[in-house]
């Protein structure tokens, strides 16, 4: 955890959040946190509940039970607040293909309220930063799949969030593309931002400042990596992992 970012403050507290459909429980009880300039990997295997806490996270769908909160504010009762708080890449691409890779972005600039000279600043500053500057008039469509995930980065910054939610955004991804991707998010941990990185692979949370592990709805265990490894007595965390889960689902190697 880089210790100058933090402030006192969680970025993102989950607090006992419930979500069934029908008599399925998607989501028992689970609590987590965030601190600023954390990245926190939660790493399940498909159907953990992963994607479930993340629409409860970015309001689409609302909690049985339990309480969401973004930098203090409430996410039911002041879901504005929150909801400005926070950027998102979803595991389902969503970018208008049609439009150019600035269009998306001032598109999403508006809806938070940004506009004119401090509209551009702030693409301006994104695009730079991931290395789209000389594509910023293409199409979308004409960008190969890394630089489509890294627009949608992007895009989710132009606000300045305060919390980064990323949901399995690697998948689909060759390996290198994976590793920019990723270290492209690590590297916001010193401006600040809260990250909180789903994903069933196993080599994408080794990173991570805490690892929490989502199995059926249930946190299982939490802590560092290396904490989570000795406490399982395996070797490494894929190992540890499996052992948690009764098997998983086995990932890749890390990427090249």
């Amino acid at each position: 955890m880089h210790e100058q970012a933090i402030a006192t403050e969680w970025s993102l507290q989950v607090e006992d959040v419930r979500k069934s459909y029908g008599e399925r429980e998607a989501l028992k009880g689970v609590s987590l946190a965030v601190a600023p300039g954390e990245f926190v990997a939660l790493l399940g295997p498909n159907g953990a509940g992963k994607s479930t806490l993340f629409q409860l996270l970015t309001g689409l769908f609302n909690a049985d039970g339990g309480v969401v909160r973004v930098c203090g504010h409430d996410m039911r009762r002041e879901p504005v607040r929150a909801l400005g708080r926070i950027g998102v890449v979803f595991q389902q691409m969503t970018l208008d293909l049609d439009l150019s890779v600035e269009a998306n972005l001032v598109f999403h600039a508006r809806l938070h309220g940004i506009a004119g000279r401090e509209s551009k600043a702030r693409i301006a500053d994104a695009l730079q930063r991931l290395g789209l500057t000389e594509r910023a008039r293409d199409r979308v469509r004409e960008l190969s799949g890394g630089n489509r995930r890294k627009v949608e980065l992007a895009r989710a910054l132009v606000h300045r969030p305060s919390v980064l939610l990323m949901d399995e955004a690697t998948v689909g991804l060759d390996p290198a593309s994976r590793r920019q991707l990723l270290d492209e998010v690590l590297a916001l941990r010193e401006s600040g931002v809260g990250i909180l990185w789903a994903s069933h692979l196993v080599d994408e949370a080794e990173a991570a400042d805490r690892v929490i592990v989502l199995h059926r709805g249930k946190i299982l265990a939490e802590g560092t990596p290396q904490a989570l490894v000795a406490a399982s007595a395996t070797t490494s965390l894929a190992e540890a992992f499996l052992q948690m889960t009764g098997g998983g689902e086995r990932s890749p190697g890390p990427p090249q």
